[in-house]
């Protein structure tokens, strides 16, 4: 699904990442980041796609202090490190801002 996000400004979070081989209780975790996320003060929404093993994610955020706290966030720190040591072979994460949005709707 397409993200339903306010007039800009906000900010978006991209998170590029590639897989290792098999779930290893990865699908879960995803369930439960995603539930937890939508309970955080100044999360706006959120987009993901995976295709042979590489992923993007982009979260949006009300603001730069939503997405730190989102980082500080205790379960959240303790599944990014899972990942590290088990799902992730290599990722890369950007912070941006947008100061325009367009949309197109049939």
């Amino acid at each position: 699904m397409i993200a339903t996000t306010p007039a800009p400004p906000y900010y978006a979070v991209i998170f590029s990442s590639l897989r290792t081989e098999g779930d290893q209780g990865y699908s879960q975790a995803a369930n439960r980041m995603l539930e937890l996320a939508r309970g955080q003060p100044g999360f706006l929404g959120v987009e993901s796609a995976r295709e042979d093993g590489l992923g993007i994610t982009v979260s949006y955020w009300e603001s730069e202090a939503a997405i730190l706290a989102w980082k500080q966030q205790t379960e959240h720190s303790q599944v990014r490190e899972q990942g590290r040591a088990s799902w992730y072979s290599a990722f890369h994460t950007r912070v941006c801002k947008v100061e325009r949005a367009y949309s197109f709707e049939r």
